[in-house]
């Protein structure tokens, strides 16, 4: 039976951060295309709304009866992964997407929320000061699978999205010094392998190009370089919605979600920008604040596990469009276009909420 109580704890306040962002992203992504914008501004609005719905249903469900269905639920979604390798129809030169009629979803998302849960699952009950080779093991691997599967579609971007929640639960795991030199031996190693014989060409252009920016302007640099202008010309206070000339000449690629901060920045500046920036700091300094009144260790796990993924999306994103990190796909969450990142990101801040609105119920007086 539900303790109505516990929905008086439900955290409104970040909610309504999450839909705001949401509703700038789907206004900008309407400046961006401003000239085809209609579908996908109803098609992001209708996301909108079942992402909210998803959320506030996710909200009904005690986070200790989703633990109880990690361990399933990561086994499912590694095995739809594994059968779009082999199955799945090529959508943008990737098997990343089950197609449905009009409809597209894509499941590598919604694995970083299985990823959590079994996570926290893994961790709920553990109780030693250091982490042991046996949890280091376990929970490498629990994200390396799905890492390689997603890489191997090959989204490499998405899968990058997986190593903020693996060196969360390190440090709340308490990583030993020692297995520092493991992790690094074993990344020189599948940085050697993945550059030889895992990445394609253009991917290697890509990180070429962050370290010599302007030696393929028309190729691989092109999409940074667009990016560089349209932030660069938007000055103090922007050229004006619907005035960017990076965006509305076309210029900009991927604008309406892997750069979709270029064209605010083009188009209201960098005070339009440290705008966003100040509301997805408050954002996210709710998720992050939540780890101190979890009421078990899962719920830490959950709360900090969701907050890294969240927030290293985003300053990688950010890092992206000034040349600091290589063009990786990876969409900045709530502000980029796509239905299936912002239905996953609304329920993996809606597990922190789940968590936070718990906190008095297992409190024994």
């Amino acid at each position: 039976m539900l303790d109505r109580r516990i929905f008086k704890e439900i955290d409104w306040t970040t909610i309504l951060l999450m839909v705001v962002i949401s509703i700038i992203g789907i206004i900008f992504v309407h400046s961006a295309i401003y000239f085809q914008a209609s579908k996908y501004v109803w098609k992001q609005s209708a996301w909108l709304v079942v992402s909210l719905l998803a959320l506030l249903i996710l909200l009904v469900i005690d986070y200790k009866v989703l633990l109880s269905f990690a361990f399933p639920l990561y086994i499912l979604m590694n095995i739809i992964l594994a059968g779009l390798l082999i199955f799945g129809k090529p959508v943008a030169n990737t098997r990343s997407w089950l197609v449905f009629g009009p409809f597209q979803f894509q499941p590598s998302e919604l694995t970083k929320l299985a990823v959590i849960l079994f996570l926290a699952r893994l961790f709920s009950d553990y109780k030693e000061d250091r982490m042991s080779f046996k949890a280091f093991f376990l929970s490498s691997a629990i994200v390396g699978l799905p890492f390689i599967l997603i890489a191997l579609q090959p989204d490499l971007g998405t899968a990058l999205t997986l190593i903020p929640v693996l060196l969360g639960t390190y440090i709340l795991a308490g990583l030993p010094k020692k297995y520092l030199v493991v992790i690094l031996i074993i990344s020189c190693l599948v940085g050697f392998i993945g550059w030889n014989y895992g990445l394609k060409d253009y991917q290697k252009k890509r990180i070429e190009t962050l370290l010599v920016p302007d030696q393929d302007p028309r190729g691989a640099g092109y999409q940074l370089k667009q990016s560089r202008i349209a932030l660069g010309s938007g000055g103090l206070t922007g050229k004006g919605y619907h005035k960017g000339t990076q965006s509305q000449l076309r210029f900009l690629p991927a604008r309406h979600n892997d750069f979709i901060l270029a064209v605010i920045g083009e188009d209201l500046g960098f005070l339009g920008i440290l705008a966003v920036f100040l509301i997805y700091f408050i954002f996210l300094f709710r998720l992050f604040s939540a780890v101190q009144v979890s009421p078990d260790r899962a719920g830490v796990y959950i709360a900090f596990l969701s907050a890294m993924l969240i927030g290293c999306q985003f300053m990688i994103n950010i890092m992206m469009i000034v040349g600091l990190f290589p063009i990786t796909g990876i969409p900045i969450p709530f502000l980029s276009y796509g239905g299936s990142s912002l239905l996953t990101n609304f329920l993996i801040a809606g597990l922190v909420i789940n968590v936070k609105m718990r906190r008095f119920a297992y409190v024994r007086f």
